[in-house]
């Protein structure tokens, strides 16, 4: 059974980075979209960055563009983001997605594979 384990959350203060990382355990993602999800306690889950199986398309929130980078490493199984002039809105748990389909990451919240969970708390 495939597992994604989600890192390097923390916490930083506005404008400050963090990347978190997105293992994959127990079988091969390398043909998966994967991307990143975040979620407020009361909110609803919120895309946040998608990118295709081998790296050549990404896709990001208009709330994140130009801040986040999401990238993978198809041969150590992970995948990435980069979070770079952090506000405060930012401050979430982040989830890892992988699944077959594009348009499944990018518009659902149906994506066949999810990771715990991290937290990420920006303090103004």
């Amino acid at each position: 059974q495939t597992q994604l384990v989600d890192s390097g959350g923390g916490s930083v203060q506005a404008g400050g980075s963090l990347r978190l990382s997105c293992a994959a355990s127990g079988g091969t993602l390398s043909t998966y979209v994967m991307g990143w999800f975040r979620q407020v306690p009361g909110k609803e889950r919120e895309f946040v960055a998608a990118i295709t199986w081998s790296g050549g398309s990404t896709y990001y929130a208009d709330s994140v563009k130009g801040r986040f980078t999401i990238s993978r490493d198809n041969a150590k199984n992970t995948a990435y983001l980069q979070m770079n002039s952090l506000k405060p809105e930012d401050t979430a748990v982040y989830y890892c997605v992988a699944d077959e389909a594009l348009a499944v990451v990018v518009t659902t919240t149906l994506a066949s594979y999810w990771g715990q969970g991290t937290q990420v708390t920006v303090s103004s």
